[in-house]
């Protein structure tokens, strides 16, 4: 048994969480229009293969170190969903349904192989593999229903961002009423804030004549990253609070 590696879902929990999903957003537009496309996703994936690695591997939780592998997700998980529309040619609506299938499947297999999808409970190797399954599809999943958005729907992404900024809020009063669990709560929300944080990161980047301030990726990404630090930095460890009684984990 391992000590949970998933920190509390406190509100600094989202607050970096829809940073991630900006940040990701806006260093994929930037890497992949400054550089060659297939090795920038290629390098991409292994940096990430690494990162993640390195979190899976580890026996307890650790800010940077899971919060790196949530980065990683994101850059990485824009990366997969815009090429399967720009190369591929895979239409929003398409990938979105695909996307949402594979959640489901994942959901379906964590369910009954291991137990809870409760982030509260990932406590084993089986568990956290399925957690991160479950985050990479959610990352795919939310750029592909931010894009169908803002593309094909006509929002745009200012639009788009305060849409899904009030889904999320219909889904915290469906909690408070106690329409939804705690655990369907959370991945809606979870699901929710990707298109959120990629729409108004998008805004601000995108110029003028697409709806948006013009601000460019490359500060934007910057900017992000910047606050994703400090906020991680300065998090409260609730983490260490909420699992204070949890006995060491054994050796490897």
């Amino acid at each position: 048994m391992r000590a949970n590696k998933v920190p509390v879902p406190s509100p600094s929990f989202w607050i970096v969480k829809v940073l991630t999903t900006g940040f990701g957003e806006a260093l994929s537009d930037f890497l992949v229009k400054r550089f060659d496309p297939v090795p920038t996703v290629l390098v991409t994936a292994v940096v990430f293969a690494v990162v993640l690695g390195v979190q899976i591997r580890a026996r307890r939780y650790a800010p940077w170190r899971y919060w790196a592998a949530v980065v990683l997700v994101a850059v990485f998980g824009t990366m997969v969903a815009d090429a399967a529309h720009v190369a591929v040619g895979v239409p929003y609506w398409v990938s979105t349904l695909v996307f949402a299938v594979a959640l489901v499947a994942v959901f379906v297999g964590w369910r009954r192989t291991a137990g809870s999808l409760d982030v509260h409970g990932i406590d084993t190797l089986r568990r956290e593999v399925w957690y991160w399954c479950a985050v990479v599809v959610t990352f795919a999943l939310g750029t592909a229903v931010g894009d169908l958005a803002a593309s094909v729907a006509g929002a745009g992404f200012l639009v788009g961002g305060l849409l899904f900024l009030a889904g999320i809020a219909v889904v915290v009063a469906l909690r408070g009423l106690r329409v939804l669990g705690p655990v369907a709560a959370f991945w809606s929300a979870y699901v929710l804030t990707r298109p959120l944080g990629a729409s108004f990161a998008d805004w601000v980047a995108v110029d003028p004549a697409r709806g948006g301030l013009g601000a460019g990726t490359g500060l934007v990404s910057a900017v992000l990253g910047l606050a994703i630090v400090g906020f991680v930095a300065v998090l409260p460890d609730e983490h260490r609070r909420r699992y204070a009684e949890e006995p060491e984990p054994a050796g490897p």
